[in-house]
């Protein structure tokens, strides 16, 4: 119940306010379908790992491969 109530919020994100911007994220997954899958995985500790991921994106990040980690964290997860 309380994870549809934190991607509630995404899924209108990305139904009516993304279309309306050309394509900008840096990562795969979207910024958004990451947030949706690290609630998914980690539940309301999902959320600050969506606002990281949100925050790491900008002009200076070299950007590529992030996948949501199976263990709870706030930091890039590079596969090299």
């Amino acid at each position: 119940m309380i994870r549809k109530l934190l991607i509630a919020p995404v899924r209108f994100y990305q139904k009516f306010i993304s279309p309306a911007f050309p394509p900008s994220c840096r990562y795969k997954p979207t910024c958004s379908a990451y947030m949706i899958e690290a609630i998914e995985k980690h539940g309301a500790k999902g959320v600050l790992m969506g606002i990281a991921r949100i925050l790491r994106c900008h002009p200076l990040v070299e950007g590529g491969e992030d996948p949501v980690p199976d263990h709870f964290s706030l930091h890039r997860n590079r596969n090299d």
